[in-house]
């Protein structure tokens, strides 16, 4: 069974940076085609952040360019969001996804990040 655990949202102050951590429990990395994080912000749909595939393509949201960074560590199996100069758009519950080759997608339970103006 596949398990995806978010962690390291909060409350940051706007220009503030944190980084999510995304970890899978069970199972093993390399059999996902690609991960990303998407975000859900209170009464919007959810919406994909940064995306990065088993070679490497990374794709990133326009609102997000420059000021997030993902990353993948196979090793560790895990995914990361780097986010910085964070602002009150970027409020939103941040899960974590990761898709198999079969196109099958699986979701933690998500981190809420709060970022205070």
């Amino acid at each position: 069974q596949v398990q995806l655990v978010e962690s390291g949202g909060g409350l940051v102050q706007a220009g503030g940076s944190l980084r999510l951590s995304c970890v899978l429990v069970s199972g093993n990395i390399f059999r996902f085609n690609a991960m990303g994080w998407y975000r859900q912000a209170p009464g919007k749909q959810r919406e994909l952040v940064a995306s990065i595939s088993s070679g490497g393509r990374i794709n990133y949201a326009d609102s997000v360019k420059g000021r997030f960074a993902i990353s993948r560590d196979n090793s560790k199996n895990a995914l990361y969001l780097q986010m910085n100069s964070l602002n009150a758009e970027d409020t939103a519950v941040y899960y974590c996804s990761a898709a198999d080759f079969s196109s099958y997608t699986y979701w933690g339970k998500g981190t809420l990040v709060t970022v205070s103006s």
